[in-house]
């Protein structure tokens, strides 16, 4: 049984998601680069953290950060390497995309790196109709970085 659902990113059985995220962002990408949110900064207001579980395990996570009333970004989307290959990213993607939807925004944008280990992530987004885009409110020029974007 696959669910996914709201939580605190501060669940104890997160941590594994948490510690392969965090290792997969910085296997390739310069640390000055790396613009993941840690679990306690996940847990801010105005950040909405989902949790993809099958069978009770966490398989997935993902978020979306108000930048304003209208536009939020996609963080943290992560699924664990042994549970990839199945839909499991689009699945979870769909329903980030839903979620900002129903919460009332209106833009949806996101910050993936450009090494090789991003390409599927890339991909990925691209395939759900996000566009690359200039930086936007946080972010700066940055080589490292691919800025997409899209309305929902």
């Amino acid at each position: 049984m696959l669910e996914i659902r709201r939580e605190s990113p501060l669940g104890a059985d997160l941590a594994l998601l948490m510690a392969r995220h965090a290792a997969e962002m910085h296997a390739e990408t310069p640390p000055e680069s790396v613009h993941m949110l840690d679990a306690a900064e996940l847990a801010a207001p105005g950040i909405a953290f989902y949790v993809m579980r099958e069978a009770g395990r966490p398989v997935g996570m993902g978020a979306f950060r108000r930048i304003d009333a209208c536009h939020a970004e996609l963080k943290s989307m992560h699924v664990l390497a042994e549970a990839r290959g199945r839909g499991l990213s689009r699945m979870l993607l769909d329903h980030l995309v839903a979620e900002a939807r129903a919460a009332g925004f209106t833009r949806l944008s996101l910050e993936t790196g450009v090494e090789p280990g991003f390409a599927a992530a890339r991909a990925l987004y691209a395939s759900a109709g996000f566009e690359e885009c200039g930086p936007f409110e946080g972010y700066g020029p940055d080589p490292n970085s691919v800025f997409m974007t899209r309305s929902i």
